[in-house]
């Protein structure tokens, strides 16, 4: 579906059925140089049992019009104005790596916005390497074999589904990203110096062969945010919503 947020649209697949005012919210907000369809297994189970769901496209990425947004910060206050443009008062947040963060600040500047929150492949903090910054700012396709090449677990980048090869559909995904918006976004990880004061129930989904933001990189944000829940998928790199479908989904039913 199409909403409209500060002017510009912005397209949310619904996981194949309509917006509900009656079921609760649950958005999808994914990760650096990516869209939607990361989402595409979890979307469309939670839409099946229960909820509404957005998984959304951020400003100049994927379908979404607009420039990329420069922060977390900014992305979390866009989140929020999501929230409205869709006509509900509040939702649950899932999201992966740079999503992770903008969910977590979203709860963070906009606590009335956010009932439960999802963190997936997240970390205290999200350093990225100068060479790596460097590259996406130039557009270099080294820039995504290298984020590709380090956020599976292995170099195989298999799938549950025989004929599916992962690192080759996230090495296109990449690619399809608007010049320059990939730069922007490691940039806002790489700024982003939050101080999570959290609330809302909250799960943090880590890999325990994650090596973009380590599982006990995760755990050490857990400590910091009272409640908090940790599930480790045993084997999972960074890439999880693809790499352990079924048990993404399954940590996101019992979280939101």
């Amino acid at each position: 579906m199409e909403l409209t947020v500060d002017g510009h649209k912005v397209f949310a697949s619904t996981g194949g059925r309509l917006l509900d005012a009656k079921a609760p919210l649950v958005v999808l907000i994914h990760g650096a140089g990516m869209d939607h369809s990361v989402w595409s297994l979890q979307s469309r189970y939670l839409a099946h049992h229960g909820r509404s769901v957005l998984a959304v496209d951020l400003p100049g990425h994927g379908r979404s019009g607009g420039a990329a947004l420069t922060s977390i910060e900014d992305l979390a206050d866009w989140v929020a104005r999501l929230i409205e443009a869709a006509g509900f008062e509040r939702a649950a947040l899932a999201g992966h790596s740079m999503g992770a963060l903008a969910a977590l600040e979203t709860a963070n500047r906009h606590p009335d916005r956010v009932r439960a929150l999802a963190l997936l492949g997240v970390a205290e903090r999200m350093p990225v390497h100068p060479d790596l910054l460097a590259l996406a700012a130039a557009n270099d396709d080294k820039a995504i074999a290298m984020v590709i090449g380090w956020g599976f677990a292995t170099s195989r980048g298999g799938s549950a589904a025989p004929g599916l090869w992962q690192v080759g559909a996230g090495i296109q995904l990449m690619r399809a990203t608007k010049p320059g918006v990939l730069g922007l976004d490691l940039a806002a990880c790489d700024a982003w110096r939050g101080a999570p004061e959290i609330r809302c129930p909250t799960t943090l989904i880590l890999g325990s062969s994650d090596r973009m933001t380590p599982a006990k990189a995760g755990q050490a944000l857990a400590a910091r945010i009272a409640g908090s829940r940790v599930v480790v998928l045993k084997g999972s790199g960074h890439m999880m919503m693809v790499e352990e479908p079924d048990a993404v989904t399954d940590a996101l039913a019992a979280a939101l």
